[in-house]
């Protein structure tokens, strides 16, 4: 099926819900205004429909090959690749000074989503790229940041990410990969990675790997992990001593190449250490946070493609006859089509809105200094990552379910959105690794008073929309009562640990649901205002009913959540005697 970027949507969000007028009132970003957004994204929307999607299907037929120690990407690739990196799309929040545009995360959030939706497989490797650029302006010397920054910021080269080991997944407390001090600056790395993203491929010309390793006298444990840049090819032109081995057959993804890298084959991939000796785990989760809020964002982006396709597809399918004995109809015209569809469109709004709001956390962090903001995004990315990629998985089944047998019918392409998403629930942390960082590290900062600011303002842009709401502003507010019940709980001194990590991911998933909920409802209070002035488009009503919607029948669940937050401790020391 064919792919339209939904710029209007994604335009409503930024402005209504995400806070971009707000941003440009306080110029924290000079020459930016609604003139430049709308044509950026117009242009991105472009190539996401005219470029990426059209690769999307062949790509996942075809797939990455692997032959002599070489990756090659399906047909239509490199060129793909090629127009992108020309468009300056890899720089767009990347800082003037080294080539980027210098424009807003909120704004390359956007972009990302576009075109994620239109060849996720494609869109995986600026991911890593960009994150990498993150890391060196952060953590890199002047040497590296002025070999490598300016390359890396034009897409003329790309960048990996390098953690997993065979035995060292999650727990990076027991990677084995070395580095030893070659005596002239650099290090000599030796070990094996694997599901490295895009760690092999025929792109560009040069790779720059970041490698998590230990030095000789490295303390055991996380504490001892250091940081290095090992690039495929060396400054002098020759390749370095590091080779992609193989390449996993994956569920979905299959176009974009996931790699087993060997290091020091030959004595030692040559390194230059990223940031402080031992502190290699600090400065790769700049990279990896940034990384967390992309992949919540291939959920939004996934479950709006599925969505689309659905709705294309109620649209022609004809089954059945309709409530007036006519047919057979479209199945549009049923009801349990419709509540589907409004189901799946509702929870892309609502995940939408959660990740532009924290790319906007991430903006005035970093454009206005802004601590509270800083904490903000802090608090938001192990949302973002869990309950976003949570929401592209149930929107791409709801997606399949549509179809109904043809959505197991790989011609349909309805089951490729599913393949395709359900590893953002794994990987960059997985989502069970996200609620407890949520609940053990992010919600106890300050006593909750975060969490407690949150849900007063959330409270605020309820009681604004209860007019606009209807009768489903009662379930928005049981929704929010619900968080603040689980929250106090898991904030009281008596609840033991263990039944904290119990409740653990009900609670993350309460608390994503309920900012959708109150998000949506933000929007809704906008579109009705704009309504009353005059401004007459279906849009504006849709986002209307979108909201009632979520408020009315996805918002409900959260009283229930509440309680398995609350209550689900109570198996703790039972289960694996159950289990064994």
């Amino acid at each position: 099926m064919t792919f339209t970027a939904p710029t209007g949507d994604i335009i409503a969000t930024l402005t209504d819900i995400a806070g971009l007028d707000a941003i440009i009132a306080e110029g924290l970003f000079d020459g930016l205004d609604r003139d430049l957004v709308t044509a950026l994204l117009d242009q991105a929307g472009a190539l996401a429909e005219g470029v990426l999607a059209p690769l999307n299907v062949p790509g996942d037929r075809t797939g990455a090959r692997w032959a002599d120690g070489a990756v090659a990407t399906p047909p239509g690739f490199p060129d793909a690749y090629t127009q992108w990196r020309e468009g300056g799309w890899n720089g767009v929040a990347a800082p003037d000074a080294w080539g980027g545009a210098g424009l807003p995360v909120m704004l390359n959030t956007a972009v990302m989503e576009m075109h994620t939706a239109a060849c996720m497989a494609f869109g995986l490797g600026p991911v890593l790229t960009q994150g990498a650029v993150d890391v060196l302006l952060a953590h890199g010397s002047d040497a590296l940041r002025a070999a490598y920054l300016p390359k890396l910021v034009s897409g003329e080269w790309t960048a990996t990410m390098n953690l997993t080991e065979p035995q060292a997944g999650s727990d990076l407390a027991l990677l084995r990969t070395r580095a030893v001090p070659a005596g002239d600056g650099t290090y000599r790395i030796t070990g094996q990675k694997i599901f490295i993203t895009y760690g092999d491929h025929d792109l560009t010309d040069n790779i720059v790997h970041l490698v998590l390793a230990r030095l000789p006298d490295a303390p055991p444990g996380t504490k001892g992990i250091s940081l290095f840049l090992a690039p495929k090819i060396l400054p002098d032109g020759t390749a370095n001593d590091l080779r992609c081995a193989g390449i996993e057959h994956k569920l979905g993804l299959h176009a974009s190449p996931t790699c087993t890298m060997a290091f020091g084959d030959a004595g030692g991939a040559i390194g230059w250490l990223v940031g402080e000796e031992n502190r290699g785990l600090a400065c790769m989760f700049t990279m990896m946070n940034r990384a967390r809020l992309a992949t919540g964002l291939q959920g939004v982006a996934i479950a709006e493609r599925a969505t689309q396709q659905a709705l294309a597809y109620a649209r022609e399918r004809k089954q059945g006859r309709a409530l007036n004995g006519t047919g057979p109809c479209p199945i549009v015209e049923h009801p349990d089509v419709q509540r589907t569809l409004l189901s799946m469109a509702a929870q892309t709004a609502a995940a939408r809105a959660v990740a532009y709001v924290t790319a906007t956390a991430i903006d005035r962090a970093e454009r206005a200094h802004d601590e509270g903001a800083e904490a903000l995004a802090g608090l938001m990315t192990p949302v973002v990552k869990a309950f976003c990629a949570d929401t592209g998985i149930a929107v791409a089944d709801l997606g399949i379910q549509i179809h109904g047998g043809m959505g197991v019918v790989e011609e349909t392409g309805a089951a490729q959105h599913l393949r395709d998403v359900r590893v953002t629930s794994i990987y960059e942390g997985t989502n069970g690794i996200q609620a407890i960082d949520l609940v053990t590290r992010k919600l106890p900062r300050q006593g909750g008073a975060l969490v407690a600011a949150l849900l007063a303002e959330w409270k605020a842009m309820a009681a604004e929309a209860a007019e606009v709401l209807g009768g489903a502003a009662a379930d928005l507010t049981a929704a929010l009562d619900a968080l603040e019940r689980a929250t106090g709980w898991l904030l009281t001194v008596g609840r033991t640990p263990e039944q904290a990590l119990a409740g653990a991911s009900p609670y993350l998933r309460l608390f994503g649901l309920t900012a959708g909920a109150a998000l949506l409802a933000k929007g809704a209070t906008a579109a009705r205002t704009r309504q009353q002035a005059g401004e007459d488009a279906p849009a504006l009503e849709r986002r209307i009913v979108l909201a009632r919607f979520y408020a009315a029948n996805i918002a409900p669940a959260a009283p229930g959540l509440a309680r398995t937050v609350m209550a689900g401790g109570g198996f703790v020391g039972e289960a694996l005697a159950v289990l064994s």
